[in-house]
């Protein structure tokens, strides 16, 4: 129903979870040190030259090697994706943690490692322009190298929702749910740390609402 014009003008965050995203993981590398985390934000900008752009919250350590670095990779998360690769690029930290422990070595011609298994493609990137906001860094790119992988579908956060974050345990007595009104993650629990920094966009306990 549309929105009577003569009401006072109003902002649902849950309206965002309409637009349609994908899942990937980014990946950097600087002194030597390989690291990566998962972000929801990549997109084609021009065909010609063949740019993206991807956001990136400056918690991020990926974050701080792609601004010194100005390299980047994207793999492109595939329905085949079980749920330990997100909890292993974006629920733990590159500071204290070696993401691609147990992976497949596999590089682009810039040095930067992507993931084969549960991805269809990878895209290499050379940074040209970076903006600054409150949170985040919006990269632009071009796009230096990119393949297909495989022919099954991309991700996108619906699907990740539905299929592969695992459903709450069923408790004793009903557990409240809290969501992040920025990406949609769902914390269950009776309350919600006042600490809490949601693993996925990196936005804390005043993003979350008890639904």
């Amino acid at each position: 129903m549309a929105q009577d014009m003569n009401q006072k003008t109003v902002f649902e965050p849950s309206s965002l979870f309409r637009l349609s995203y994908g899942l990937f993981v980014l990946s950097a590398r600087q002194d030597g040190r390989d690291n990566g985390c998962i972000v929801n934000t990549v997109m084609q900008v021009t065909a010609s030259p063949c740019r993206i752009s991807v956001a990136v919250n400056k918690d991020n350590l990926t974050h701080d090697m792609i601004l010194a670095t100005g390299d980047l990779n994207v793999s492109v998360i595939s329905t085949e994706a079980d749920f330990a690769l997100f909890r292993q690029f974006g629920f733990a930290s590159g500071r204290d943690t070696d993401k691609w422990a147990g992976e497949i070595e596999c590089r682009t011609a810039n040095g930067l490692r992507y993931l084969v298994k549960g991805t269809n493609a990878v895209l290499s990137a050379k940074v040209t322009q970076t903006v600054s906001f409150e949170t985040h860094t919006v990269f632009y790119a071009d796009v230096t190298e990119g393949w297909t992988l495989d022919d099954v579908p991309s991700m996108t956060y619906q699907y990740y929702f539905d299929h592969v974050k695992p459903k709450p345990a069923a408790p004793d007595g009903e557990k409240k749910k809290w969501v992040c009104q920025i990406c949609g993650y769902v914390y269950d629990g009776d309350e919600l740390p006042a600490d809490f920094v949601c693993p996925l966009c990196k936005h804390g306990a005043a993003d979350f609402k008890l639904e």
